[in-house]
């Protein structure tokens, strides 16, 4: 099973995707970063990888998931969120025991979750896992007011894929950004239960 951190990413920002309906995607994308009525006290998740997103909003087409947005974060928040991350789930061998599972959960501002990533016909590849970032408290703070360096939204793009998928997978996997491993020390990797060495390929 291989679970790998893959983005979009440059020098300084990596992109993540969230779908919202018009009510909180357009006040978003007016003003760069997210505003009333997106709800800070309630947890957020994030997502690196574009076809979960498409697989989790229906392609931009299920309630309240109309419009997709790319979110461009600074990397050292993503990195700032990974570090603090705690799994969202028990794992029997990762964690000493579900007690300590249960107590490492209490007050910790990220959680991580490891999903089937998608093909682009949101066929779920059963051997690999794309993560997602869950962000409560302080961490959605820091996201909205720190990380946050710009957003757009993708969601023709992103419906364009999935009319391509329709006639040609290799058409629509032309156009896909291209998400790739990103450069996660061995610690960090251990901490989030990401697979060990998969990272040696992503470049600062």
């Amino acid at each position: 099973m291989l679970r790998q951190v893959r983005a979009l990413y440059g020098e300084g920002a990596v992109a993540v995707y969230q779908a919202y309906s018009p009510e909180i995607a357009e006040p978003a994308l007016r003003a760069g970063t997210f505003v009333e009525p997106f709800g800070m006290g309630r947890m957020t998740w994030i997502k690196p990888s574009y076809l979960w997103m498409a697989y989790r909003s229906g392609w931009g087409t299920k309630p309240g998931q109309t419009r997709v947005l790319r979110v461009w974060i600074r990397r050292s928040g993503f990195e700032w969120a990974l570090g603090r991350g705690v799994l969202s789930h028990y794992q029997a061998g990762f964690h000493e025991s579900e007690a300590a599972w249960k107590q490492s959960l209490t007050g910790a501002p990220v959680r991580i979750q490891w999903d089937p990533e998608q093909t682009v016909t949101l066929t779920p590849q059963p051997r690999v896992r794309s993560i997602q970032i869950g962000l409560s408290g302080d961490a959605v703070r820091r996201y909205v007011h720190e990380w946050i360096v710009g957003i757009e939204e993708v969601t023709a793009e992103m419906q364009h894929v999935r009319d391509l998928a329709r006639t040609s997978a290799a058409a629509a996997e032309a156009v896909l950004p291209v998400e790739r491993p990103y450069p996660v020390s061995d610690e960090l990797a251990a901490r989030i239960a990401a697979t060990p060495g998969a990272h040696s390929g992503g470049r600062t």
